[in-house]
């Protein structure tokens, strides 16, 4: 199999292998990595549907990273697809009232970022031994509130690491700062922001291109990594997730061979539909991406309008992994719509720097036709929750709500009649309250822990272990600072 070459979205000249990519997480430019060409898998669906998933992961995987080999990947696969998911299944196709769901919140943080993040360290740590590299690797990533949790759970202790992670301090829900800041492992740091995710992302960007600091980094033998999806170890073990939900509604008769289905997602740093797109490119049958926002719908203006302006008022919301108004993967996008132009692409990203928004070209929209955007309220996204309930005793989290409510509004609008899987990406016990509160406003004043056992109570499905007790396990992570004190943070925990 020939090599696949990984280029940065901001310099042709940047050329490296997957492993090379994963290491170094985001280009020295400033770029995201992408595969020079997406690789087509050309196996019969109807065999790819007698795999389960560690095995498609193995064949989605090798056309991806094929400076690894098969019987690598079939070791990380097996090391991370193991009993810290709480069904063999790993990522279930569910019915409920007609609707099928794809539960991705199976993991040991109980949300999607599972997915990539139980794969990342061992594709590291690899990646690390093919590169001859013998730095310490200090996994730097700014969160909305699952990717923090699931990276301190996939690096914690792991041997020549170090993670730090930032956090927006009022900006994710009481049991997602919960689960960050009581994580154990002297490896470990988890820092609040006051500010929002855009802040913290930026300012975790700017300290992966400060030469000075990468310097002094490189003199203690360090040197950073990324554990967003900005680094494309993250993405690429997402695309696993659409295949394997397009064979088991093939198999339940939800759809042919070949014919489409559509995939409502939530969206908010556009890792996870674009991962979508991978998928559809490499030929699985998917119709409509139905990219979901919630009330900062700088995505579904986006795709509305081909302008994407990040100058508007942001919204704290219910779903807090969407409340988001620079989308990083839109980047890889763009790359693959402007005709691989990493120029183009570094003058798009220098103007939304530079004065917040930037258009693409008529010839560009026109290759934006994968994508449908639209975006739900925050009384749309109650309603749904608790309508789904009422209707089948299925409990979906804010995020799924979202999804869910894009796709109902799209398909009056169209009338379309195409099978679609909603992308279910948390579980509701992570946002005990909100969604509590959507089904009965009586647990208004509830308390997100204390409403876990109502929450058993209405579903009956048992209270996950890895948060039962949550509420009493002891803080350990206490620092809070301002954005531009990131770096200095940042430098007393490496000791430069």
């Amino acid at each position: 199999m020939a090599q696949l070459i990984y280029h940065s979205t901001r310099g042709d000249d940047l050329a490296v292998t997957a492993a090379e990519a994963i290491l170094s997480g985001i280009a020295a430019d400033g770029g995201l990595y992408v595969p020079a060409e997406i690789p087509l898998l050309t196996t019969p669906l109807h065999e790819l549907a007698q795999l389960d998933y560690r095995e498609l992961a193995v064949t989605v995987l090798r056309l991806f990273l094929t400076d690894f080999t098969e019987k690598e990947l079939r070791e990380a696969v097996a090391a991370a697809y193991n009993s810290r998911f709480d069904t063999s299944e790993i990522a279930p196709v569910v019915e409920h009232g007609g609707v099928r769901y794809l539960e991705l919140f199976h993991g040991p943080t109980l949300a999607f970022k599972d997915m990539a993040l139980a794969l990342l360290p061992y594709l590291m740590k690899m990646a690390a031994g093919k590169t001859g590299f013998n730095h310490e690797v200090v996994i730097l990533t700014a969160t909305s509130g699952d990717t923090g949790k699931a990276a301190l759970e996939a690096f914690a202790g792991v041997e020549g690491t170090r993670i730090i992670v930032f956090f927006p301090e009022y900006g994710v829900s009481p049991v997602q700062k919960q689960q960050m800041v009581t994580q154990a492992g002297n490896n470990t740091f988890v820092i609040g922001i006051e500010g929002n995710f855009d802040d913290a992302q930026s300012g975790v960007k700017q300290l992966f291109t400060d030469k000075k600091l990468i310097e002094a980094m490189e003199g203690k033998g360090l040197i950073f990594s990324s554990a967003n999806s900005i680094n494309i170890g993250r993405l690429i073990p997402q695309v696993v997730y659409y295949w394997h939900a397009y064979l088991r509604v093939m198999e339940d008769g939800g759809v042919q061979a070949g014919e489409p289905l559509d995939f409502a997602v939530p969206t908010g740093n556009f890792g996870n539909i674009l991962a979508g797109y991978y998928a559809k490119k490499m030929g699985l049958p998917i119709g409509s991406l139905i990219c979901a926002s919630n009330e900062n719908k700088v995505l579904s203006d986006f795709f509305a309008s081909g302008i994407y302006d990040k100058e508007r008022e942001f919204y704290l919301t219910s779903s807090p992994s969407m409340d988001i108004l620079i989308s990083s993967n839109l980047e890889r996008l763009l790359w693959q719509i402007c005709g691989k132009s990493s120029a183009h692409v570094a003058v798009l990203m220098q103007q939304l720097s530079s004065v917040g928004h930037y258009q693409i070209s008529e010839e560009m929209k026109k290759n934006l036709t994968d994508f449908v955007g639209g975006y739900a309220t925050e009384e749309e996204t109650f309603q749904v929750i608790r309508r789904v309930q009422e209707a089948t005793g299925y409990l979906l989290d804010p995020h799924t709500a979202v999804a869910h409510s894009v796709w109902e509004k799209y398909r009056q609008k169209t009338g379309s009649k195409t099978p679609v899987v909603i992308v279910s990406t948390a579980s509701p016990y992570k946002f005990t309250k909100n969604v509590m509160q959507a089904v009965n406003p009586k647990y208004a004043d509830g308390e997100d822990f204390a409403l876990f056992a109502e929450m058993e109570k209405m579903t009956g499905v048992p209270i996950p272990a890895v948060i039962r007790g949550l509420a009493s396990r002891p803080v350990l992570h206490k620092r809070v600072c301002k954005k531009a004190e990131m770096q200095q943070v940042v430098e007393n925990i490496l000791g430069l």
